[in-house]
């Protein structure tokens, strides 16, 4: 019999995190916000330390694996070192979908179960209408500058990462483990719950 010459091997987003930061570490990441923005500039190794640091601080703040962390977010430099670091420390990124009607945002963050969730401040105002709605939420992290006073208790970004060392001991994570999630729009009723896998893409289950 013929056997496959394949490689036996997991490509996790760990994996393509390690030979990002070996191969490409000095490629430089810009994120840029809008016209009235500057261009934000880090090198791919920068990214990858500070990604070690919100590593750490999440499992400081009792993250563990399979827990869900929710992104509240733009997509600039502080998103993909959450994109990064979530999955691979081993909990469900939840991507969460900032043009959402207020009562569909509130649904798909309880519905996920959502224990932590990671946002820009410029956008505070609009998670400040559904906080006390969040069953499940036990910190917020706010990144930059804006009104937060709706919030309630926060923790700042930069500060949670400026106590941390990079260097995380990323877990050994198994390919078929869910890596991150985000919700339907909810045209034909609640938003529909899909998660992506570390190997693989699949539909879960939504009541």
């Amino acid at each position: 019999m013929i056997q496959s010459t394949m490689q036996d091997f997991p490509l996790t987003i760990t994996h393509l995190f390690r030979h990002g930061r070996t191969i490409h570490g000095d490629s430089e990441v810009l994120t840029y916000q809008g016209p009235d923005a500057e261009i934000e500039t880090a090198t791919f190794a920068e990214v990858a330390d500070r990604a070690d640091r919100l590593a750490a601080a999440l499992v400081g703040l009792g993250v563990e694996p399979g827990d869900r962390v929710g992104t509240f977010m733009w997509n600039n430099q502080r998103h993909m070192e959450a994109y990064l670091a979530i999955p691979c420390l081993g909990a469900v990124l939840h991507t969460l979908n900032i043009r959402l009607f207020v009562d569909q945002l509130a649904y798909v963050i309880n519905h996920a179960a959502d224990e932590v969730i990671i946002l820009d401040a410029s956008i505070a105002p609009l998670l400040a209408r559904v906080r006390d709605q969040l069953a499940t939420v036990r910190h917020l992290i706010v990144c930059g500058e804006g009104d937060t006073a709706g919030l309630g208790e926060t923790l700042d970004y930069e500060e949670l990462l400026a106590g941390e060392a990079p260097g995380f001991d990323y877990p050994d994570l198994d390919e078929r483990s869910a890596a991150a999630m985000c919700y339907t729009s909810g045209t034909t009723g609640n938003p529909k719950g899909v998660t992506t896998h570390i190997g693989r893409r699949t539909c879960t289950p939504s009541a």
